[in-house]
């Protein structure tokens, strides 16, 4: 299930919109204000964004530049009654995926949704297969050995992105800032911990593992 956060400070309109996802069976999240989306960001896993321009506390080419600034896969849709090229230029500059003028179409909205979800990562890498042991994006589960576990959230994102590309080497400070967050207050040890936590759920299992490369960080191996 995809995961969206709607950021407008009209209720009425995230209502709208809400309503709109949830019917097509998108796991909704909202925020009323740019300051609040990003308290809901660092809560949640979020795969697309959709956010208004003219807001309190935050506009939503600052909350656009801060959210880019975490995560570079991020889809960020753009909904406005600015019709301007010039406002249109400034989003994509903030680093917005695509744009919408107000008002909104629920049949426009979703089509371009499905086509933002139907790119690149976001369309292709949903599950991770490791031999007889399957990784869920969707659901946070992992299903092997004759049992489904479902992680929570962190413990879930540091193994699938370690199992993403096997063999390669991330610093604590890389996957700190990935999945965490940049302007997260935790130290890198946080990682360390959850790497231990996820080393004794699966010990024995014999299809990966997380090995320490000392001075640099971690990386997964496949085994089978």
């Amino acid at each position: 299930m995809f995961r969206i956060l709607v950021v407008d400070d009209d209720k009425n309109t995230r209502y709208y919109i809400k309503e709109a996802l949830e019917w097509e069976r998108y796991k909704v999240f909202c925020a009323s204000n740019g300051e609040e989306a990003l308290e809901v960001y660092e809560r949640e896993f979020i795969d697309l964004v959709i956010v208004d321009i003219m807001m309190p506390k935050m506009d939503g080419y600052e909350l656009t530049r801060q959210l880019r600034a975490t995560n570079k896969d991020l889809l960020v849709l753009m909904i406005s009654a600015k019709q301007l090229p010039e406002d249109r230029k400034k989003g994509f500059k903030a680093g917005i995926d695509d744009y919408m003028s107000k008002p909104i179409d629920t049949e426009e909205l979703l089509l371009h949704i499905k086509a933002l979800l139907g790119r690149g990562k976001i369309a292709s890498q949903r599950q991770i297969v490791v031999g007889d042991v399957v990784l869920d994006y969707d659901s946070f589960t992992v299903t092997g050995h004759g049992t489904t576990q479902e992680l929570p959230q962190k413990e879930f994102l540091l193994l699938y992105k370690l199992l993403a590309t096997p063999n390669k080497i991330f610093t604590k400070i890389q996957l700190m800032d990935e999945i965490w967050g940049v302007d997260c207050d935790t130290g890198w040890e946080t990682v360390t911990v959850h790497v231990g936590r996820l080393r004794k759920r699966f010990e024995g299992w014999q299809e990966f593992a997380i090995e320490n490369i000392r001075g640099l960080g971690y990386k997964a191996v496949i085994k089978q």
